[in-house]
């Protein structure tokens, strides 16, 4: 008959550290897989106003809905203490539902530096932003502007149909786009 005699307490110890050690490694691994992840999972799902992104071939392959019509709104901000003026040449556009369509924001930089900014976006209704993709857009860079300098930043986007076929949105009349630039430390 064999005994059965608990382990060592020293491999016992080195086994809890080496699972500790793992755990530790996991949880690490995750935390910095964690931005990417949730990016990806954002801009699949539209979750938190997250618009969709396609390529110039995907949004050629769109159909416009016939008839069907959408208003778009922008907004546009900075962060507190950025001098940057920053405003969209339209607030609205109606536009056709599957229409690929140009929106044009204007940035003036007025301070006697170089400003550096980085737009962060989403789109209202949350349950919309599936919906409403970029397919070119100034947020997808850094922009540097020089002292005094103005720009015109153009997006180029479209209102996919099958929002029509969302029986929750089939009575959203407008989606609003918004931005925020904000200042990149350091460049």
């Amino acid at each position: 008959m064999t005994s059965l005699t608990p382990p060592a307490p020293q491999n016992r110890n080195r086994r809890v550290a080496m699972i500790a050690g793992a755990v530790a490694l996991g949880m690490a691994g995750l935390g910095y897989a964690s931005v990417p992840l949730y990016r990806i999972f954002c801009q699949a799902t539209g979750f938190g106003g997250t618009p969709q992104r396609a390529s110039e071939a995907q949004a050629a392959g769109v159909k416009i809905a016939a008839g069907r019509t959408m208003s778009v709104r922008f907004d546009a901000n900075v962060d507190p203490g950025m001098p940057w003026h920053f405003r969209p040449r339209q607030t609205t556009q109606t536009v056709a539902i599957g229409a690929r369509t140009l929106a044009i924001f204007e940035a003036h930089n007025t301070s006697d530096k170089p400003i550096t900014g980085a737009a962060s976006f989403n789109v209202s209704p949350d349950e919309a932003a599936r919906y409403f993709t970029k397919v070119a857009c100034f947020c997808f860079t850094q922009q540097t502007l020089q002292p005094g300098q103005s720009v015109a930043m153009p997006v180029s986007y479209y209102v996919d149909p099958k929002i029509l076929e969302d029986k929750d949105l089939k009575s959203l009349e407008q989606i609003t786009l918004s931005y925020t630039f904000h200042r990149v430390p350091g460049a």
